[in-house]
């Protein structure tokens, strides 16, 4: 792309979320919006802003329609799409709370939550969806109507057995009227989002219009974002990151967002759309890393010695770039590496890469460096729900790959008791709806909020160090974080999930879901049938498995170590209550659903 141009919509004009659509419709109503792929013609479609400011004119009418009030809330269960910026936009524009929901939660959380915010209206994507939720949600009064977006024969049997649910086509007028930019207050509550805790209910993060568009402007001061950037969109717009920095933030840009079609399609969907900004969780890069290690394995040791030498003198390039090493003869070779190796990876993945950004969890050093390495502009961040989710971000002129990046302007962060990292700014929640007590629990008395990570901060940059409430205290008085083990230990293929045991316990232990196209090749190699159950169990396999975790762990302090694990094929997984919406581990879930197997690992001897 040969010219760039900023067109960036201050908090002070856009006053609220809608009003920055309302500024972007003015601003440039016929430069490309979304776009996404149509299954039935089998090809990439677009909308402009005048054109997605058409459709929201129709939610506006069709939600004016429903006896609503400004404040009430108004759920939304969709996988990603213009659509659900469409429903939002409307939802916002005619001063409701939106609450977004999971596509893939347990059919109770939904429930909980649809009673738990008194939510008057619900669209959902399609009838099975709302006929695994509607036994859930009993005989609860709302939400008052359901429009399911997809039309089906099921769909219309579903409507025409119950009065409350309707069809969106047949719901929405054929059009709606234009209009104006509303004065409003920018402090009024514009969301509440879930979270979704490891422990317990999830509780409401109440979060304002001036909560959002803060972080989205203090987010393109850290990096530049212009109208010629295609944002290719996949995780959940559900999750905050997500619906700030692929949604929001776009749109107070005037970029373009490209819908993935799914995970599983994105390698494919890269090639299409050729982004030039992406937001990921580490498992994304993760993922990738693996496969190009197992790719690697199969090619002739000559192309591996190029490979390896390749992300030695990248890194050496990056560090010199950044200014934090001098020349060396080897940058001699960086062009050629480049050309033989950097440039064919960063094909995959579209070739027009100006950022891409991980958050949502740590993201392992080892995958960063080899990313960062081969020229892939990627920026490690972190933030919670509760600060509108950014708090900080690497600039990619001072990237420390290892550090969660520098807090974003307007933001301050100081280290408070037991290391807690501790934030204060703008992008600070309202509180939790309906949960006074959480919400005084989660600030400091002088208006801190509380992150509940432990961190430290050296030249700008935060680095965290472990979760308070996840430290791992041992019998001997050790404390050691284990969700650095975890994601040491996950990096083997072998290991798809991980879980590392040891609660005043002399040693620790793992708990371990076994990689299922790896297993039956593992267990032959050690003449068990994978078909099994007591193939999980065998003392040589399980000794083998210790001593390659050990070796994983070479850098951990001694009393890291893993003496003990026990396997299971069983994913952990939402549907069974094991996993958050947001992927993470419900660690006294799995503690509680795995009792015996840990028994048994501390039941033997040494």
């Amino acid at each position: 792309m040969n010219q760039w141009s900023a067109d960036l919509i201050s908090v002070e004009h856009a006053s609220t979320l809608d009003g920055l659509f309302h500024q972007r419709l003015n601003r440039s109503p016929d430069r490309p919006a979304y776009q996404w792929f149509d299954r039935a013609a089998n090809d990439w479609c677009g909308m402009t802003w005048r054109e997605t400011a058409e459709q929201v004119a129709r939610w506006r009418a069709a939600l004016s329609g429903e006896s609503l009030h400004p404040g009430d809330r108004v759920a939304v269960l969709l996988r990603n799409g213009p659509e659900w910026v469409i429903f939002d936009q409307a939802v916002l524009s005619l001063g409701l709370v939106s609450v977004p929901l999971y596509t893939d939660d347990r059919a109770e959380n939904v429930a909980h939550i649809l009673r738990d915010a008194d939510c008057k209206v619900l669209l959902i994507q399609d009838a099975s969806r709302w006929k695994r939720l509607a036994p859930a949600l009993g005989e609860a009064p709302d939400p008052e109507r359901v429009v399911i977006l997809e039309d089906s024969e099921q769909a219309r049997q579903v409507a025409a057995d119950e009065v409350r649910v309707a069809i969106a086509a047949h719901w929405l007028p054929e059009r709606g009227e234009p209009w104006a930019q509303r004065v409003a207050d920018p402090h009024a509550l514009a969301t509440i989002v879930y979270t979704s805790g490891t422990t317990g209910r999830p509780k409401g993060v109440m979060l304002s219009h001036f909560n959002i568009l803060a972080n989205a402007q203090a987010s393109v001061t850290m990096l530049n974002v212009y109208q010629e950037d295609i944002f290719l969109s996949f995780l959940p717009l559900s999750h905050m990151l997500e619906r700030m920095g692929s949604y929001y933030l776009p749109m107070m840009s005037g970029s373009t967002v490209a819908y993935a079609r799914s995970i599983t399609q994105l390698g494919e969907d890269l090639q299409s759309v050729r982004p030039t900004v992406i937001i990921a969780v580490p498992r994304v890069f993760e993922r990738v890393y693996q496969r190009l290690q197992d790719q690697l394995k199969e090619r002739p040791k000559p192309l591996r010695v190029v490979f390896k030498l390749a992300v030695h003198v990248g890194w050496m390039a990056f560090e010199y770039r950044q200014g934090r090493r001098g020349w060396h003869p080897l940058l001699l070779l960086w062009p050629w590496l480049r050309r033989k190796v950097a440039r064919p990876v960063l094909e995959r993945l579209g070739g027009r890469l100006r950022a891409a950004v991980s958050g949502g969890a740590p993201l392992p050093f080892a995958v960063a460096r080899l990313f960062t390495s081969l020229e892939l502009p990627l920026v490690q961040g972190y933030g919670l729900t509760e600060t509108s989710p950014v708090v900080a971000v690497n600039p990619l002129e001072d990237n420390r790959p290892d550090s969660v990046g520098i807090p974003l302007r307007g933001i301050q962060v100081r280290i408070g008791a037991d290391d807690e990292l501790q934030v204060k700014g703008p992008c600070n929640m309202l509180g939790y709806w309906n949960h006074h007590a959480a919400t005084a629990q989660m600030f400091t008395a002088d208006g801190w909020l509380r992150t509940g990570d432990q961190a430290r901060i050296a030249q700008r940059h935060v680095y965290i160090t472990g979760r308070i409430k996840e430290i791992l205290v041992l019998s001997n008085g050790e404390k050691v974080p284990p969700a650095d083990m975890e994601m040491t230990i996950g990096l083997d293929p072998l290991f798809d999930q991980v879980l590392i045991v040891g609660e005043g316990r002399s040693y620790l232990t793992a708990l371990l879901v076994i990689n299922p196209d790896l297993w039956p090749e593992l267990a032959r190699d050690y003449g068990l049938d994978p078909e099994q159950p007591e193939s999980l169990s065998h003392a040589p396999l399980l000794r083998d498995l210790v001593k390659r975790i050990r070796e994983a762990l070479v850098d951990f302090p001694g009393y890291a170590k893993v003496r003990r694990v026990a396997l299971t094929l069983e994913p952990w997984s939402i549907e069974n209550g094991l996993l958050t919406p947001t992927m993470k581990i419900k660690r006294n879930q799995v503690f509680a659903h795995y009792r015996d197997a840990v028994e048994r690992m501390y039941a033997e001897h040494l």
